[in-house]
């Protein structure tokens, strides 16, 4: 298979399968729904992506942990971007598996197990508000920096703007995916903008500003 089966985490049974199964070799794959397509086609363009941003995330994860103070006041924002992550890297796979399964699909059994969960969203929202209220406000565009962690953050939310495009073709050019990934996705990318922020704050390390030659 072209894409890995921890995009499926409901489908427990296939990992008693072997890790290669030679179906991919000619160049297609399947979604979940059976379907085969092209491994070239735009939804594993988008699942690829994801997981892309799924894996950067989690060297930001051990990056956010090495700078955090494993004792860390609670109330400290900082201190729960790792526990955050790891989050949203779970709703990163259920991103996954709602692109998977096309909504012209005509398994409804299927589509309903994986649609995207309700309230992700908004939970991104909150955690972007919380961290933002312990930041200086910005006067001036800022250059990714502020150290490893941060630095790590921005680029992770790069690779993010690249999925929010994909799943943004898939949603509004082909009517394959529920709006509310797109969103979330969307939103993602501000979450770790400011995440990369608070970070670069509590390290210690000086944001680069932008300077017009």
């Amino acid at each position: 298979f072209f894409f890995s089966f921890s995009f499926f985490p409901f489908l427990a049974e296939v990992f008693s399968m072997k890790i290669y199964t030679r179906t991919g070799d000619a160049g297609e794959s399947s979604l979940y729904n059976g379907e085969r397509r092209r491994k070239d086609d735009l939804v594993f363009e988008a699942l690829g992506d994801v997981d892309e941003l799924n894996s950067v995330l989690g060297v930001c994860r051990h990056l956010v942990e090495t700078v955090v103070p494993s004792d860390a006041d609670e109330d400290e924002p900082s201190s729960s971007v790792a526990k955050q992550l790891t989050e949203i890297q779970s709703r990163l796979l259920d991103a996954g598996s709602a692109v998977a399964t096309p909504l012209t699909s005509e398994q409804t059994a299927k589509l309903k197990r994986a649609r995207f969960p309700a309230g992700c969203t908004e939970q991104v929202e909150a955690w972007i508000d919380a961290l933002d209220a312990h930041l200086p406000p910005l006067t001036n565009f800022i250059l990714p920096s502020g150290g490893a962690a941060a630095s790590q953050l921005h680029l992770a939310r790069t690779v993010c703007r690249r999925a929010e495009r994909k799943v943004a073709r898939l949603t509004h050019e082909l009517k394959d995916v529920e709006p509310e990934v797109l969103t979330y996705v969307n939103r993602l990318s501000d979450y770790l903008f400011t995440a990369a922020r608070v970070v670069a704050k509590v390290s210690g390390a000086t944001e680069v500003c932008y300077k017009k030659v």
